[in-house]
C-alpha cells in the first residue's frame, strides 16, 4: 500500500520525512541517507501564477512555488507552535501596539542583498502599496501601519490596534521576505524572477510549461524545524505545468515527474495499490471549501431563502460517493487543522419539506411552467460561478448535483466555469449569487478577513474576501476583540461565538477541508509539507539512488 502521511509533523527526525517505499506500523522503508545532486521534476495541476511574486494578488498557486525560494520571518511546526525562520526572536509590547524582532545576521538574499531590519521595512511598505495590487498580504497586514529600523538587525512592528494574530499572519508566504534591491525594479520584471533568500533561486519561467529551478549554494537560514542545515540537496527543480489530473498521474506513473500535487479522489483510491507512492495528506489551514450565498442581494438577501437553500439540499451524499472517502464533511467555517473550529451538524440537517415551507412564506410560492419557485413574476434563479482552476472535477460534480437538488427546491441554478481571471471578474462585477472560494490564512482570524463588514471593501487588487457579503455588527465586535486580545481562553470563546454567528446566519454551507492531496514516487525522498499553509517544500527532498 501507499503510505500516508499526516500534513502537520513535526520534523525532528529522517523518519518523518516522506520516503521510498511504503511504511507499516509508522516504520518507512528504502533509503535513509540524504544524498546530493539530481533534479526533481514537480507537476502542479494548480492554475499557472501570472506573477511568481505572492506579494501581487497573493494566490495559491503562488504559495506552492515561492515557498520554494522566499522565506518567511517565522514559521509554524507540527505542533502548531510558532518557531524561528528569518526572526529569532520577538516581543509584544505591553500594550500590544507593537511587536520588535531580532534577525539573522547572516542571511543574503540571493543577488546578494543583506538581509536586514530595513529589508524588512521594504517589504511590508511592498505589500501595502496600492500599486502592488496585494490582496492576501495586504489584508494579513491590515493592522500594520509601518515599520521601524531599531537598528540593522532589530525591526519593530507598529499597529494601529493589537493584533494577536500577527505572528500567525507572518507565516505565510503572502507575506514572505524578498530582496529590496529586486523589489526595486518594475513589477513585470519582479513578477518573472522574484529574489528571495529561499533554498532555490528562479532561473527560468516558459509560461505555460514550466519553471526552473536551482539550488541556492549560498543558502543558510532553514526554519527551525528543517531536517538539516546548509544549502539543498538537489541541483535543480522543474516544476511543471500539467493542468489534467489524468495526465498529471500518468507522468508520474512512467517516472516523467516525481511529485504531483491536486491528486484527485479516484487517483488516491488507484494509488492504493501502488507500492511505489507515497502520499502527503495536508489539508489547508483557515477556512473550509464551503458554498457562500451572497446576502448582499436578492434574493439571499432574505435569511428564509438562505435558510431554505442550505437544509434544502443534500451534500453530504455527493460528498460522500464523490470523493471516496478522502474527504469528510464539515459543519464549520474553519478548517479541521484549526484548534478552535467549532462545527454544529444540527443547522444543516436536510429537511426538504420545511425547506419549501420557508420559501412559501417568503413569497416563492408559484411555480412556472420548467418547475421553477416565482414571485411577483420573477423567477428565483442563482448565479453560480465556477473557477475552473480552483475546482476539482469532483467538486465541479458535487456542484452540479448541488443544482440538481436546488432544482426539486424549485431554485433555478445557473453553474458557470470560468478560468481564474474570469471567474475573479464575476466576484468583482458582483455577478454571483453562489460562490466556492477557498481562502487560506492561518489561524482563526481568517473569519475576521471573511465575514467583518470591512471585508466587503476590496483590496487594492480589487478583490474582496467578504463574498457572503455578511454585515453584522455583534459578529464585527466580536471579531474585533478576538483580534486584540492576547488571553487564549477569551480569544477561543470569542471565536467560538462569532462561528455560531457566521454559521447561524445561514450564508454559508461548509463542505470540507480544502483538499491538499500529493503523491510522491520512490525514487525521491525527504519531501513534506510546510505547516504554515501546507505547501510543499523540497528543501530536504533528495533523490533515491
Amino acid at each position: 500500500m501507499r503510505t500516508r502521511l499526516p500534513a502537520l509533523l513535526a520534523l525532528t527526525t529522517v523518519g518523518a520525512l516522506l520516503l521510498a517505499g511504503c511504511t507499516t506500523g509508522g516504520e518507512a522503508t528504502g533509503s535513509a541517507t540524504p544524498r546530493s545532486g539530481g533534479t526533481l521534476t514537480y507537476a502542479t495541476g494548480d492554475a499557472e501564477p501570472t506573477c511568481l511574486d505572492p506579494h501581487v494578488g497573493g494566490n495559491y498557486p503562488q504559495a506552492l512555488v515561492s515557498t520554494q525560494y522566499l522565506e518567511s520571518l517565522v514559521s509554524k511546526n507540527g505542533s502548531g507552535e510558532i518557531v524561528p525562520w528569518l526572526a529569532t526572536s520577538w516581543e509584544e509590547s505591553a500594550d500590544g501596539l507593537s511587536w520588535t524582532f531580532d534577525l539573522r545576521d547572516d542571511v543574503v538574499f540571493s543577488d546578494g542583498t543583506p538581509f536586514d531590519a530595513a529589508a524588512v521595512a521594504a517589504n511590508v511598505a511592498h505589500l501595502q502599496d496600492p500599486e502592488t495590487l496585494s490582496s492576501t498580504g495586504y489584508l494579513a497586514l491590515g493592522k500594520v501601519t509601518g515599520v521601524e529600523v531599531v537598528d540593522a538587525q532589530t525591526a519593530r512592528f507598529d499597529l494601529s490596534a493589537p493584533d494577536s494574530a500577527l505572528l500567525e499572519s507572518l507565516t505565510q508566504p503572502w507575506v514572505a521576505m524578498e530582496s529590496p534591491a529586486a523589489l526595486e525594479r518594475s513589477q513585470e520584471v519582479n513578477c518573472e524572477s522574484p529574489v528571495g533568500t529561499g533554498p532555490f533561486v528562479v532561473e527560468s519561467w516558459t509560461k505555460q510549461d514550466r519553471i526552473v529551478l536551482t539550488r541556492n549554494d549560498d543558502y543558510s537560514s532553514p526554519p527551525a524545524d528543517a531536517d538539516h542545515d546548509g544549502p539543498a540537496y538537489l541541483d535543480e527543480v522543474v516544476w511543471r505545468f500539467i493542468p489534467d489530473s489524468a495526465a498529471r498521474y500518468s507522468a508520474l506513473q512512467a517516472g516523467q515527474v516525481d511529485v504531483i500535487d491536486n491528486v484527485q479522489p479516484d487517483t488516491l483510491v488507484a494509488a492504493e495499490k501502488d507500492d511505489a507512492l507515497a502520499e502527503i495528506d495536508a489539508p489547508r489551514p483557515g477556512a473550509v471549501n464551503r458554498i457562500e450565498l451572497n446576502s448582499g442581494k436578492a434574493p439571499f438577501d432574505d435569511e428564509r431563502v438562505r435558510e431554505a437553500f442550505v437544509t434544502g439540499v443534500d451534500v453530504t451524499d455527493g460528498i460522500d460517493s464523490l470523493f471516496f472517502g478522502t474527504a469528510e464533511r464539515s459543519y464549520s467555517p474553519l478548517s479541521s487543522v484549526e484548534p478552535l473550529a467549532y462545527s454544529d451538524p444540527s443547522l444543516f440537517e436536510v429537511d426538504v419539506d420545511a425547506a419549501g415551507a420557508l420559501l412559501d412564506d417568503a413569497g416563492w410560492t408559484e411555480r412556472d411552467s420548467d418547475g421553477y419557485r416565482t414571485k411577483d413574476g420573477e423567477r428565483l434563479s442563482l448565479e453560480f460561478p465556477v473557477s475552473t482552476n480552483q475546482s476539482i472535477p469532483a467538486e465541479q460534480s458535487l456542484f452540479e448535483q448541488v443544482q440538481a437538488g436546488a432544482r426539486d427546491l424549485g431554485f433555478e441554478v445557473t453553474l458557470s466555469p470560468l478560468d481564474l481571471s474570469s471567474w475573479y471578474g464575476a466576484l468583482a462585477a458582483n455577478d454571483y449569487d453562489l460562490v466556492s472560494a477557498p481562502y487560506t490564512k492561518v489561524g482563526p482570524d481568517v473569519l475576521r478577513i471573511l465575514y467583518d463588514t470591512d471585508g466587503i471593501t476590496p483590496a487594492p487588487s480589487g478583490y474582496f474576501a467578504n463574498l457572503a457579503q455578511l454585515s453584522d455588527p455583534a459578529l464585527d465586535d466580536l471579531l474585533t476583540r478576538a483580534s486584540e486580545t492576547s488571553d487564549a481562553d477569551e480569544r477561543a470563546d470569542l471565536y467560538e461565538q462569532a462561528q455560531k454567528i457566521v454559521l447561524e446566519s445561514y450564508t454559508v454551507l461548509p463542505l470540507y477541508d480544502q483538499q491538499n492531496h500529493y503523491l510522491a514516487r520512490s525514487a525521491v525522498a525527504g519531501v513534506r509539507a510546510l505547516p504554515p499553509v501546507s505547501a510543499v517544500t523540497l528543501y530536504d527532498a533528495y533523490t533515491v539512488g
